[in-house]
């Protein structure tokens, strides 16, 4: 699959966790929670500190999510990629994506292998708000420039 068949698919699963949401509810995580939510998608947080963010429900992990989950949306440092990767595995989760912006973001090269030798998709780098329509002004002109610098997919 390439890059844009990629980011098409992950957004086409309905259900999607997204791990790393905040309590202090101003973080990455939560404004790719929200714009994931006004799309239409079932959008459940994963943060083991909490068991409510922004008037949803939050959950421990991606196995205490009550249905499952069809994708993974990872918001988190880096450090923590791999168990998450670990437990997309062990609950046969099929697509993930490692959310970048500047820095590193929640790439982790290792882990993204790991992904990809259990057959899941993985996407490293962007953020959704780049390609949910309608995108603003600040992440299209985001994605413009880090896909012509490759610091997100194409």
């Amino acid at each position: 699959m390439s890059c844009t068949t990629d980011i098409t698919a992950f957004l086409a699963q309905h259900r999607i966790a997204v791990v790393g949401v905040s309590r202090s509810g101003n973080a990455p995580a939560n404004a790719i929670a929200k714009r994931l939510r006004a799309s239409g998608h079932d959008v459940f947080g994963v943060n083991p500190r909490a068991t409510s963010i922004d008037g949803e429900p939050c959950y421990a992990n991606i196995a205490s999510i009550p249905g499952g989950v069809n994708a993974v949306m990872i918001v988190t440092p880096p450090e923590s990629v791999a168990d998450i990767i670990r437990q997309c595995i062990a609950l046969k989760i099929s697509i993930v994506w490692m959310h970048r912006s500047v820095g590193s973001g929640s790439v982790d090269d290792v882990a993204a292998d790991l992904a990809r030798e259990h057959g899941m998709v993985c996407i490293v780098g962007g953020c959704p708000l780049m390609f949910i329509d309608p995108v603003d002004p600040f992440h299209n002109v985001m994605r413009w420039w880090f896909q012509k610098t490759g610091r997100v997919p194409k």
